[in-house]
């Protein structure tokens, strides 16, 4: 069964839109809330429960029907429509930290904050194994919320900053960092709820790993014919060994989400 979008529709006020999602927001700072039942708290309740005792990670990607996140050139904005960004902006709002790869802040400059609904900042978190990143870009410059730089920690360069960033040193799982390590990290700093926006890689690094609780696809009415593919992960020769996590699924606006449960 198909759950309703989370954006406001010409049956449903603004006003009641407005007061579901501040229900919302009173549960991700307390567990004792009421959480009244709406498609609202439906998508997101169970991510305010989550991560109380222990990480909850959630990789979240826009893809187009043929499975591409982008163009071979890297361009990306915007596949998916309106109610998705509106999504992605409240899934940072509930979120204590979110996570992008290197590539993606190098093609898109994110801000990474929120600005489509109301909702504090969540901490941002930048993959950069290798150091790739000048310090030009907005994370490190627009001082709009905490940041922190993941890099390997065999890398010979030892400075605790970038920009107004942190730098955390974390340990390989080959040529990556490796994503349980992450978690743990950042739990240490009590950022225990994390969304991993993107790009593809780090997403498909994460899933590889075992390392997300959920995985949410929204898939926007286009096809690309080309472009970077949405998930990378290690071949298979054989249907049984693909992954079938129970799933849920909602209308935002012309788009379909599918959310993918991988916890136990």
């Amino acid at each position: 069964m198909t759950e309703k979008s989370t954006e406001a529709t010409s049956g449903e006020p603004a006003a009641a839109e407005d007061a579901a999602w501040q229900a919302v927001l009173a549960r991700r700072s307390s567990a004792a809330a009421p959480l009244e039942r709406s498609s609202l708290h439906d998508l997101y309740g169970p991510l305010c429960d989550a991560g109380r005792n222990g990480t909850f990670a959630v990789g979240h990607l826009a893809q187009s029907l043929d499975g591409r996140i982008a163009t071979n050139s890297g361009v990306s904005r915007w596949i998916s429509g309106s109610a998705d960004l509106l999504h992605t902006h409240r899934m940072r709002a509930l979120v204590d930290a979110v996570i992008v790869g290197v590539n993606t802040v190098l093609h898109d400059d994110p801000q990474l904050t929120v600005r489509r609904c109301e909702g504090a900042n969540p901490v941002r978190v930048i993959i950069d194994p290798e150091r790739r990143l000048d310090g030009s870009q907005r994370v490190f410059t627009d001082g709009a919320a905490p940041t922190l730089l993941l890099t390997a920690a065999d890398g010979a360069r030892k400075d605790k900053m970038l920009g107004n960033a942190g730098i955390v040193p974390v340990p390989r799982s080959g040529p990556a960092l490796d994503p349980h390590e992450i978690r743990r990290i950042l739990a240490q700093r009590g950022l225990h709820r994390l969304l991993i926006e993107g790009g593809g890689i780090t997403v498909s690094r994460f899933l590889a790993a075992g390392a997300l609780d959920r995985l949410q696809i929204t898939v926007a009415p286009l096809i690309l014919g080309s472009g970077r593919p949405s998930l990378l992960l290690p071949e298979i020769t054989d249907l049984c060994r693909g992954l079938r996590p129970r799933t849920r699924r909602f209308e935002l606006g012309e788009d379909i989400m599918i959310e993918c449960d991988f916890s136990e």
